[in-house]
């Protein structure tokens, strides 16, 4: 029975340990030292990071995306540690949000700050603005504002308390968004929701918000019908786009920055708003957006798709035929979904079950150790991948760690649950023949806990098949990578393109588990 249990469980969880080198090489190394462009999860940073990419590729280089990295300072803590190179982001929010200033008005004041204070610190250059400024707009149905004659933020200030408010997590912490507004425009919401940035135009729609926080860009704003309230006391800083790069692109690869430069002063706030709409409200591909922009702009001379975008053409008119020309894709992503379970998982189960093992022969402080492993649990997902950051960048590398802590409470639970409460009777029967300790431990109790043993990890790895969907804030890949970009552009095919195969996984692996569990269980249980 121990000969077969222990064959089986590697054979399902530490087989597929090979594949970490060559995943790990072809995620975090990219082959020629690729120019790794990224961006943040909503729309008009997807499409900026696209026209990086594709505007980069048209001159030679060649180029690593990684799309939809969880938030600012994720995306910032990767590029000034040289796991990215480049990402879209606004000298407002490098201002406020970075480097902790107050909000200033002046926006070459601003530019000049963080461009000084950036090189200064961690040797990342701004550079030059793209044309346009995408600031917050607080945003509310035109019904609303002729019910309540809205123009100003001061005049929603005055009647804040009939209104509840949407506001996405990061205006409600940030200093230039909710705080301030609270202490500027003396703003008191009878009640505050937090939404997402991919609910909350709908939820505004549907009279579940009456205000809700945007940017002046969004292309949402104009598929809404909604009106935009002036910030009449100029409380909101200047957020002029720009591209971020880091140190390492600068020092090896300075032709790369000059080629983004290409792009300085090139659009503005019309331009952005059309492009915006067309990605955000009409559902259109972010690479053939970006490619015809950048055909328009004279900085391309075709425009070609990149195959690594949302899609590469115009979706077909059902959801099984999208599937279809997206099945390709979706094999790679579900491929890496898999990986990063299996290997995280087998790493899991290859010292949770030892450990489990040696508490069970020490019992008095176990349930101490124990419960102290169970307090990972507790951490969200995305905060314990975005804790990985600092120690092992993006990718795969802090994906893998996290769902290794994460699957390591059911197993252990469970392999020390199994040994401690194995059939009483058949240990003592065991011990009467004469059998040492090591020979009950591996012929009675082990065996009688096996299947307690393989519960724990069909837990863990249910577990892990929905948190590895998280992967894809930090750039791991997988099947969560369309499940975010569908949230960031209301493209509900799109998301169900990763959720649908992440469900059918779950139950693939569960069920392949029940097998191994079935075989490990002795007869007569």
């Amino acid at each position: 029975m121990i000969p077969r249990f222990g064959i089986l469980l590697a054979a399902v969880l530490s087989s597929s340990a090979l594949p970490v080198p060559a995943l790990a090489a072809a995620q975090d190394q990219p082959a020629a030292r690729a120019v790794i462009v990224a961006s943040k999860p909503f729309g008009e940073s997807y499409l900026l990071a696209e026209m990086f990419a594709q505007l980069l590729e048209a001159r030679g280089l060649t180029v690593d995306r990684r799309p939809g990295l969880g938030a600012t300072e994720i995306a910032f803590q990767a590029l000034r540690t040289g796991a990215i190179d480049v990402y879209p982001e606004y000298t407002g929010t490098g201002l406020v949000a970075i480097l902790g200033e107050s909000p200033v008005p002046d926006r070459r004041e601003v530019y000049r700050t963080v461009a000084r204070r950036f090189e200064e610190r961690w040797g990342v250059r701004w550079l030059p603005p793209l044309g346009f400024e995408n600031t917050y707009a607080l945003s509310v149905r035109r019904e609303t504002a002729a019910r309540y004659g809205l123009q100003t933020l001061t005049d929603l200030a005055r009647i804040s308390t009939q209104l509840v408010a949407g506001f996405t997590p990061d205006f409600i912490g940030r200093p230039d968004g909710l705080p301030g507004l609270e202490r500027e425009y003396e703003f008191r919401a009878r009640e505050v929701r937090s939404l997402v940035q991919a609910v909350k135009y709908q939820a505004l729609a549907e009279g579940a918000v009456d205000v809700i926080d945007g940017y002046s860009t969004d292309g949402f704003i104009a598929g809404y019908d909604l009106v935009v309230l002036e910030d009449d006391r100029r409380f909101f800083p200047p957020y002029e786009a720009a591209a971020l790069v880091g140190p390492r692109v600068r020092e090896e690869n300075p032709r790369a920055v000059a080629v983004l430069t290409e792009l300085s002063g090139r659009l503005d706030e019309p331009i952005m708003r059309r492009l915006n709409a067309r990605v955000e409200v009409a559902n259109q591909p972010i690479a053939l957006v970006a490619a015809e922009a950048l055909r328009e702009l004279g900085l391309s001379g075709a425009a070609t798709v990149s195959g690594s975008s949302p899609a590469a053409e115009a979706p077909p008119d059902t959801f099984i035929a999208y599937l279809w020309t997206r099945r390709a894709v979706l094999a790679r992503l579900t491929l890496r979904h898999l990986l990063l379970v299996a290997i995280s998982l087998g790493a899991a189960a290859l010292v949770a079950v030892p450990v489990g093992l040696v508490l069970e022969r020490h019992r008095g402080g176990a349930e101490g150790w124990i419960r102290s492993i169970g307090v990972l649990q507790t951490i969200p997902g995305i905060a314990l991948l975005a804790f990985m950051i600092p120690l092992f960048g993006i990718g795969v590398g802090p994906a893998l760690v996290a769902l290794f802590l994460y699957s390591l409470y059911p197993i252990l639970r469970n392999t020390y649950t199994g040994l401690r409460d194995a059939d009483p009777a058949a240990v003592a029967a065991s011990g009467a023949l004469g059998m040492t300790d090591i020979q009950i431990l591996r012929f009675v109790r082990l065996p009688l806990a096996a299947p307690v043993i393989m519960a724990g990890i069909r837990t863990a790895a249910v577990i892990n098949v929905g948190t590895a969907t998280l992967a894809a804030f930090i750039g791991a890949g997988g099947l969560g990578e369309p499940i975010v970009t569908g949230l960031a552009l209301s493209d509900s095919r799109l998301v169900l393109s990763g959720a649908m195969p992440a469900a059918v996984l779950t139950l693939l692996v569960d069920g392949a588990l029940a097998g191994c569990e079935k075989l490990v269980r002795p007869r007569g249980i």
